[in-house]
């Protein structure tokens, strides 16, 4: 059995409506799905801000490859466009940790190096799996409390917005 954790996100077009998208996509694989949260852009700005959430999915046919592959299809899907690093984006997948693999491929860095630091990930998968551990960094919960209050301050839930 493959268990990974997923972080979405979309700043273009209807970004509850590409959110959704993905977690269609996963379809009988998901576990689990946070509720929807609104962020401020990160690394460049100038750009709308996003829905982000996290989504626990689980298959004893899918590996790691496999879940980084899907991601990309449904990015694909939703006419996802690579022109600027941490530029705006209708759809957005990440693998942020499949349990019990690490990989230093640069194409599938995990657990996801950027990850300890994101208030749009750690948030949202600390509402959905309370007991969550990042490995290497320990509970998630242990790195929300470490993120400093202009982090927190900046990621808003939409209780209004449903995935599921």
């Amino acid at each position: 059995m493959s268990r990974a954790v997923l972080s979405l996100g979309s700043n273009l077009g209807d970004r509850l409506a590409h959110l959704r998208s993905a977690v269609d996509g996963f379809g009988d694989a998901v576990v689990a799905v946070s509720p929807v949260y609104e962020t401020a852009p990160w690394g460049v700005t100038d750009q709308p801000d996003f829905l982000n959430a996290v989504l626990v999915v689980a298959s004893a046919d899918v590996d790691e490859w496999g879940w980084l592959r899907r991601g990309q299809e449904l990015e694909r899907a939703a006419e996802r466009v690579r022109e600027l690093r941490w530029g705006p984006r209708t759809l957005d997948v990440d693998v942020v940790t499949v349990d019990g693999v690490r990989s230093e491929d640069p194409e599938l860095l995990l657990p996801h190096p950027g990850t300890p630091a994101r208030a749009t990930v750690l948030i949202p998968w600390s509402v959905v799996d309370p007991d969550a551990v990042l490995p290497g960094h320990g509970p998630v919960g242990d790195l929300v409390r470490a993120l400093p209050a202009a982090e927190l301050d900046a990621v808003h839930r939409r209780d209004d917005l449903r995935l599921s």
